[in-house]
């Protein structure tokens, strides 16, 4: 039986991909914060289902992580859906750190520790979620923007040292526009998709092992054109929601 930890399964994309792989017969083993909530997705499948409480941020999140796979029996895929991020054209201190201590440190921690886990195990298949905001700097959210791009650009780095150590481990960027999760409570971003939706592609990207995914088409149809924006245009450009 193939074996998927998912960090990050308390809500929103992390939820319902681990209903999904839980629907395919996976062994899913899901990590959070909030212990109540992953008694809830165990409950709903108590012979498929570990649990691990998990903080990406906290210094033994790779001993937790480690202790998960130990009791799911192994991993064939890691998949990071933790992350946070907030509107702040204020520009609030405390809210830029906070972005960077999950996005960045947490991101780091978490990605490597399942790296070598692969490195040991020979094979392996790392996943995150990221954001088209990788792409472009958005005014409205700077942090948030810019911790995406570093996470696109250290999945990118992994890749090519796997195969500098001919390492098999697969990689996944997947890149979703705005999705109405917790996330974006409260905020009214365009297009906005529906978590479900967005955990059906992401199921078929992973179970294809794709490298790099955009979600949905208008938004790879956005990222396309965005790119080549002269930036003294995209700097002027007031965007808000």
């Amino acid at each position: 039986m193939k074996r998927i930890v998912i960090v990050g399964a308390t809500s929103g994309i992390g939820r319902e991909v681990a209903r999904l792989f839980i629907q395919q017969g996976w062994r899913v083993g899901v990590a959070g914060r909030r212990q109540e909530l992953l008694e809830s997705i165990r409950n709903e499948a108590p012979g498929q289902v570990e649990t691990e409480p998990i903080d990406v941020t906290a210094a033994d999140a790779p001993e937790r992580l480690y202790a998960l796979i130990d009791k799911l029996g192994g991993m064939d895929i890691f998949f990071l859906s933790s992350g946070v991020g907030w509107y702040n054209p204020s520009l609030n201190p405390e809210v830029e750190m906070k972005t960077v201590e999950t996005n960045v440190k947490g991101f780091t921690q978490m990605v490597d520790s399942a790296f070598h886990y692969f490195k040991q195990q020979g094979k392996g298949h790392i996943a995150v979620i990221s954001s088209i905001a990788g792409t472009k700097g958005l005014g409205a959210s700077p942090a948030y923007s810019a911790t995406k791009r570093y996470q696109n650009t250290y999945i990118d780095a992994l890749a090519q040292l796997a195969r500098m150590n001919k390492i098999p481990i697969r990689f996944t960027d997947i890149r979703p526009g705005f999705v109405s999760t917790d996330l974006l409570k409260n905020q009214s971003f365009p297009l906005q998709l529906k978590p479900e939706k967005v955990a059906c592609q992401i199921e078929k990207a992973l179970l294809k092992k794709k490298r790099r995914v955009i979600i949905d088409w208008k938004y790879n149809l956005l990222v396309f054109f965005w790119r080549f924006i002269p930036l003294w245009i995209w700097e002027r450009l007031p965007i808000h929601t």
